[in-house]
């Protein structure tokens, strides 16, 4: 589980169904045929404030708990609270209120929520708003629900009075509410509905009756990230808007000593250069000025706080670490015994490089600051973080901070940091005051300034009895924080940043004699969760070393796992499937191997298998990949499926050849011409199967990576006999 999840969970209530709804926290219009307007308080935190109900009754819309407008057209608004990233949020969480309300997908808009923690609370996540963890949907699943089925009620009952006619009679389909040969429509019946109590306990679908959920219907971004009208950071254009670029040290860390800008304010166009908490930066009237200015900037930096080892350094520091005890995080029987006693010892270490997350979009961010506001234009995945730390920066009050949430090019986590490119942009646009300012990165900004998932080695041991069970297992995991020293510092829970053993510390596998060890590691290096977070690089240690004990105990990989998961039923659900589908019994040629993983990220299992085909100089070829996830209830399989062939890209592209290297401290990679990614040719053939489910729905967006680099070098291992300990595993084995 993640550690987000873990916290969220501990603080949010057992069962968001049972929260009552309270007539104090609506808010009615009062005139025929106006909009109705409902604060919802059947949630912590989702009540309507006062200023937003009284716009909404000013536009005539039926709003209700502050996520669902219907205007007297008929058209049917969502508001998303979430980032959409690609992950298909704006299509899901719509369609949660469509069905509730039986409406037509047709008259299903959405927009992106203000930034306001008071109505648009990550439930998993208390008093906070922000999109991390694939937590979308679950958080909102009865939540959004709710809000769709109470509105129909009340436009039911409005619909009956209307007609003198019992409620059990009215029809509600596609939008239109019928009773006979009368019709109305939600947007002509708002205003009587607003003068009728609100149901305390709205009654929601049996899943056999559903309509949207579980069927593949069109994504609401689609056509407009088709036709190219999507509004991205980039496309923002406003009134005396300038554009502002930043020379950064040329170490994470270093500070600016001075800055000879003669030359840089002399090229036509630059309007100013200022100085910044971590750089300097040209603000101009265009890019195009501001970059050519920034190449003539002579800075002089102090590198006293920045790293200096090289990539190869860490790497014998942190092995040499993992061979010495560690912090125990999880014991149980007596590994240190056990492996002493056995006979069939298997012990291996793993190495794991720094990684960029190269969302497509680099990060970019528009700001405009005055004396009494402050307002932002970008891909926000923070919104209560962002919101007070722009408050602090300008000296203004955090409800005085606007925040427009736009799409996101992709994110993988780099999004969510804190204190990061927002901060920039805000303190360029501090010295220009009352104009907004564009601060754009380009590619090598963007890695050169990344926070990277950390490296890591891991030493394990295991043993195998002479009837092929496993009996120990020892793991000491040697790494970066990514909590430790940030703002989510308070997540951590004992003496160990928890990212550092999530899916090692909780394997389900059965093991008597299990020991979890780790050493947090120090590096004048920014690390960030990067997609599943830890779990990414944990499930290709774990199931990778499966594989070998397996080979130990002379065992078929798959009997192996399954003997081990007994008590997992979820587990033994998404890993018979992938085997099912994948033929895993079926022999394949000299020169062939087939691997396979399982793994839990936020809330969902995956398992994967994945095959190969490696020629006799070791060039290799990933040729298929088999998924199974068992995510819940599938919202919407066509989303889901996107997101696992998405996922199963990401974690190969990783696997096969994306590495950060430092050399005396500095990062050596600045585009994709040497931080290499998996290419299109690359990619092998995806097939995605869901297993059905009746739970509530869990995470997507991130349990797809975690598995396939364990697959994948579990198909080598099979197809050489040699195990793949280190990554990224390159072209050849």
């Amino acid at each position: 589980m993640h550690f987000l999840q873990q916290h969220a969970q501990a603080q949010a209530p057992r069962n968001l169904s049972e929260q009552p709804l309270s007539r104090r926290f609506f808010l009615k219009s009062v005139t025929a045929g106006s909009g109705l307007i409902l604060g919802c308080g059947a949630l912590p935190g989702l009540t309507l404030n006062a200023s937003a109900a009284e716009a909404a009754i000013s536009t005539n819309e039926l709003v209700f708990n502050a996520f669902l407008t219907i205007t007297p057209d008929n058209r049917v608004t969502v508001v998303v609270k979430h980032l959409d990233m690609g992950q298909g949020v704006s299509t899901g969480l719509t369609t949660l209120v469509a069905e509730e309300l039986d409406a037509s997908w047709e008259q299903m808009d959405w927009e992106s929520a203000p930034a306001d923690s008071s109505r648009y609370n990550n439930l998993f996540w208390g008093p906070a708003q922000g999109t991390g963890g694939s937590t979308a949907i679950a958080n909102s699943w009865e939540q959004l629900r709710k809000a769709g089925a109470a509105a129909r009620a009340m436009l039911v009952e409005a619909a009956a009075k209307q007609w003198e006619v019992p409620v059990k009679d009215i029809k509600v389909k596609d939008g239109i509410i019928s009773h006979g040969n009368k019709t109305a429509t939600f947007g002509e019946l708002a205003g009587k509905a607003a003068a009728l109590p609100v149901p305390q306990s709205p009654t929601l679908k049996d899943p056999k009756d559903f309509r949207l959920i579980g069927k593949t219907i069109p994504r609401k971004d689609s056509p407009e990230k088709t036709d190219g009208t999507a509004i991205y950071t980039q496309d923002i254009q406003l009134p005396g808007m300038l554009t502002a670029v930043v020379l950064y040290p040329p170490k994470m860390f270093g500070k600016l000593k001075k800055v000879d800008a003669t030359k840089a304010k002399a090229v036509p166009g630059v309007v100013d250069v200022v100085e910044i908490p971590r750089g300097v930066a040209v603000v101009a009237d265009g890019f195009w000025p501001a970059q050519k200015a920034r190449q003539l900037l002579q800075a002089e930096w102090d590198l006293s706080a920045c790293e200096t080892r090289s990539s190869d350094e860490l790497f014998t520091q942190f092995t040499e670490t993992a061979r010495k005890p560690g912090t125990s995080v999880k014991a149980q029987g007596d590994a240190a015994a056990a492996l002493a006693k056995a006979e069939n010892v298997i012990e291996t270490e793993y190495h794991l490089p720094y990684l960029a997350h190269t969302p497509i979009e680099p990060l970019n961010c528009v700001v405009k600051v005055d004396k009494t506001a402050c307002e932002l234009w970008y891909a926000c995945q923070m919104q209560t973080n962002d919101q007070h730390e722009v408050a602090k920066a300008t000296g203004l009050k955090p409800e005085q901070v606007r925040i427009h949430t736009l799409y996101a090019g992709g994110s993988f986590g780099r999004r969510a940091a804190p204190n990061d490119y927002v901060m920039d942009a805000v303190a360029i646009a501090k010295q220009v005051p009352g104009r907004p300012v564009k601060m754009v990165w380009a590619r090598e900004d963007d890695i050169h300034n990344g926070k990277f998932r950390p490296m890591a080695v891991h030493r394990v041991r295991g043993a195998v009895s002479p009837e092929g069970k496993l009996m120990a297992w020892e793991h000491h995991a040697v790494a970066q924080p990514i909590l430790r020293g940030s703002p989510f510092e308070a997540f951590i829970q004992g003496p160990i940043d928890g990212t550092l053993i999530e899916g090692i510390a909780d394997m389900p596998y059965a093991i008597p004699n299990l020991s979890v060890q780790a050493t947090e590691m120090k590096a004048a290096i920014s690390t960030l969760w990067w997609r599943s977070v830890g779990h990414s690089g944990h499930a290709f240690i774990v199931e990778g070393f499966i594989d070998q004990l397996a080979k130990a105990a002379g065992k078929d990989p798959l009997v192996f796992r399954r003997e081990m998961l007994k008590e997992h039923p979820r587990f033994l659900g998404a890993l018979n499937l992938a085997a099912q589908q994948a033929g895993w019994d079926k022999p394949l040629p000299k020169g062939r191997g087939r691997g396979i993983a399982v793994h839990k990220a936020m809330g969902s299992w995956c398992a994967q298998v994945a095959e190969v085909t490696v020629a006799d100089d070791g060039s290799f070829s990933v040729d298929r990949v088999v998924c199974a996830i068992d995510c819940g209830i599938a919202v919407n399989p066509d989303v889901i499926r996107a997101q696992m062939e998405g996922s199963i890209g990401f974690g190969l592209s990783a696997a096969l050849a994306e590495e950060i290297t430092l050399d005396k401290g500095k990062i050596v990679q600045t585009n994709f011409h040497n931080y290499t990614l998996m290419r299109i040719p690359q990619m092998p053939r995806v097939e995605v199967h869901i297993v059905p489910s009746a739970e509530p729905p869990s995470g997507v967006g991130e349990p797809g990576v975690p598995p396939v680099a364990g697959a994948l070098a579990n198909a080598l291992y099979a197809a050489t006999g040699k195990p793949i300990t280190r990554l990224p595993i390159g072209a050849r084995v």
